[in-house]
């Protein structure tokens, strides 16, 4: 099988205009990769959150799918910094308290929610548990013995 990937230029030499990568060649890569067993090349996850939620579409292997939780963490707890910087520059500034104390709820709960995915990042990287059955199980009891049989008589 042979499969071909062909980019027209989109912009002229004049505006830079540099052809190394791109969508298409990296289509073509994963492409390769799949069709041939290889591994998939190890770019690392991107940062930014709306890059992050593209590769969620794109991440099929359970590997991939931990390591984008685990990088939407860390993002978390970036975020959790920014925020508390905002939370300190509000009470320097003496802005409401309201403020601050909105700033520090917001803190609060994106560290509890970094945190958590911490937690549960892992569940996917692991074969999944066998699926309990919904509903009363029925209980497994050892039958009562049977009664004795008499020994059988002898006839004459």
């Amino acid at each position: 099988m042979t499969v071909s990937f062909d980019a027209r230029r989109q912009a002229p030499a004049e505006y830079r205009y540099r052809g190394r990568g791109g969508p298409v060649t990296g289509v073509a890569q994963a492409l390769h990769a799949h069709l041939f067993g290889l591994p998939e090349d190890g770019e690392p996850l991107p940062t930014a959150l709306d890059a992050l939620l593209q590769a969620t579409h794109t991440a099929t292997a359970p590997e991939q799918q931990t390591a984008l939780l685990r990088q939407v963490a860390d993002q978390l707890r970036n975020a959790t910094e920014i925020i508390q910087r905002y939370q300190y520059r509000a009470q320097w500034d003496r802005l409401p308290v309201d403020v601050a104390e909105q700033l520090r709820d917001a803190h609060d709960q994106a560290q509890q929610v970094a945190q958590s995915l911490d937690l549960v990042a892992p569940a996917f990287s692991s074969p999944p548990a066998a699926p309990e059955p919904f509903g009363p199980q029925p209980r497994h009891t050892a039958a009562p013995p049977a009664p004795p049989t008499p020994p059988a008589a002898r006839r004459r």
